[in-house]
C-alpha cells in the first residue's frame, strides 16, 4: 500500500510538472521520475508546494519558481553562486550580527534562506545579461554549445522582468514572516539596475551617448544582492537593522565592485557585460583611468573615515575578512590590499572581440 501511495503522489506531480510546462509527454521516463522525486525531495512537508498553490501567481511565474529548482542549468549556476557567497558575501557580514563564521551551527542556521535568495538573484542576473546579448549582441562567447537551451530560458523569462521578476521570491519570504519594505526596496533596486544595464551596454554597441551619472548610479546598485542577505540576517535574528553598519558596508560595497569590475574588464567587454571601466573608457577614452582614480580615492577617503566609528574588534575582524577574501577571490587589483591595478586598456572593443574571434 505505501509502494501504491508514493506512485499516485509521483504520478500526481508529473502531471503537475506537464501542466506548467516543466515537463512534457515526450520526457525521457527516467528522467521524469528522478525529477518528480528532487521535487518530493525539496519540498520537505510540502512547504514549497503549498506555498507555491497559495500564491496568485500566473502560470509562467509559476514555471519560473520550478524552472528555479530543476533546470540542470541552474542547478549548476546555483552551485556556483553558493560557493561565491559562502567564501565572500554571507561570512564577511556575519561579524556585523555577532555571528561566528567558523562555528557550523551558526552557518547552517541561516545559510538555507541566504543561500536560495541569494541563487535566485544570481540566476535572474546571468539571464539579465544573456537576455541582453541576444538582442544587442549576437557573439556571446560564454554561449557557445547551449545556445538554443539558453535561448528557451530567455523567452519565458523576457515578459517577467518587464512585469516583476522578484514576485515568486518575495511569495516565499512574506510566507516564513521575513519580506520587509526594506527588501522590496532593495528589490526594486535590482530591477533598475538591470535595466541599467541593459540601456549602457546596449547603447555602447549601438554607438550612442552614455552618461557618467547613470553609470555611478549603476555601480551602486550592483550591491543590491548584498544587502537583500544583510536585511535578511536582521529579520532572521529578529534584531533591528543597524543604520551605522549598512552604511559603512554601502562604502565597502561600492569598492569591492569596482575592484571586481577591474578583474573581470577583458571578460565584461567580450561578453558585453556593464563594468564601471569599460562605461568610463566609453565615456572619457584614455582618460578613464584618472577619472575612475577620482571616485576610488573619495570613497577610501570614506571607508576610512567610517572604520574608525566602527567598534575597534569589529573594525579589525573586517579588514582582515576582506584580505582573506580578496585573496580567496583570485582578486590583486585592490581595496583593502591597498594596490589599484588598471588593467590596458580596451578603446577599440569591436577590434577587440574580432581578434579573439580570429586571431590571424
Amino acid at each position: 500500500m505505501e509502494r501504491l501511495r508514493k506512485l499516485e503522489e509521483m504520478q500526481r506531480m508529473m502531471i503537475l510538472m506537464e501542466s506548467h510546462g516543466i515537463l512534457t509527454n515526450s520526457s525521457d521516463h527516467d528522467s521524469t521520475r528522478f525529477v518528480a522525486n528532487l521535487i518530493f525531495f525539496l519540498a520537505i512537508n510540502n512547504t514549497l508546494l503549498k506555498r507555491l498553490c497559495s500564491l496568485t501567481l500566473s502560470t509562467s511565474q509559476i514555471q519560473i519558481c520550478l524552472k528555479l529548482i530543476l533546470d540542470k542549468w541552474l542547478w549548476l549556476g546555483w552551485m556556483r553562486c553558493n560557493d561565491q557567497i559562502l567564501r565572500l558575501k554571507i561570512l564577511s557580514y556575519f561579524m556585523f550580527h555577532g555571528l561566528d563564521s567558523t562555528q557550523p551551527q551558526q552557518i547552517f542556521r541561516y545559510l538555507p534562506v541566504l543561500s536560495f535568495t541569494e541563487s535566485y538573484i544570481y540566476q535572474l542576473d546571468s539571464l539579465n545579461e544573456k537576455m541582453l546579448n541576444s538582442t544587442s549582441y549576437e557573439v556571446a562567447f560564454s554561449e557557445r554549445g547551449s545556445k538554443d537551451a539558453d535561448m528557451r530560458l530567455i523567452s519565458m523569462f523576457h515578459n517577467v522582468f518587464k512585469n516583476d521578476p522578484f514576485r515568486p521570491l518575495a511569495g516565499v519570504l512574506e510566507f516564513h514572516g521575513l519580506l520587509t519594505k526594506r527588501i522590496e526596496q532593495q528589490f526594486k533596486c535590482g530591477e533598475e539596475y538591470w535595466a541599467l544595464e541593459r540601456g549602457l551596454c546596449s547603447a555602447i554597441i549601438d554607438r550612442k551617448e552614455i552618461h557618467v551619472e547613470d553609470v555611478i548610479k549603476a555601480i551602486h546598485l550592483k550591491s543590491f544582492d548584498y544587502r537583500v542577505l544583510n536585511l535578511l540576517l536582521y529579520q532572521l535574528r529578529g534584531e533591528q537593522v543597524n543604520e551605522l553598519h549598512m552604511d559603512f558596508l554601502s562604502v565597502s560595497e561600492f569598492l569591492v565592485e569596482v575592484a571586481d569590475d577591474l578583474f573581470d574588464y577583458e571578460d565584461d567587454v567580450v561578453e558585453n557585460n556593464f563594468n564601471i571601466l569599460r562605461m568610463f573608457v566609453r565615456i572619457y577614452g584614455a582618460s578613464a583611468p584618472t577619472m575612475l582614480a577620482k571616485h576610488i580615492t573619495e570613497a577610501e577617503e570614506k571607508y576610512n573615515a567610517m572604520l574608525k566609528t566602527l567598534d575597534s574588534q569589529l573594525s579589525l575582524n573586517y579588514q582582515r575578512r576582506c584580505e582573506e577574501a580578496t585573496k580567496e577571490g583570485g582578486n590583486k587589483s585592490g581595496h583593502p590590499l591597498g594596490t589599484w591595478s588598471i588593467p590596458p586598456l580596451i578603446l577599440d572593443e569591436e577590434l577587440y572581440r574580432s581578434n579573439l574571434l580570429d586571431p590571424k
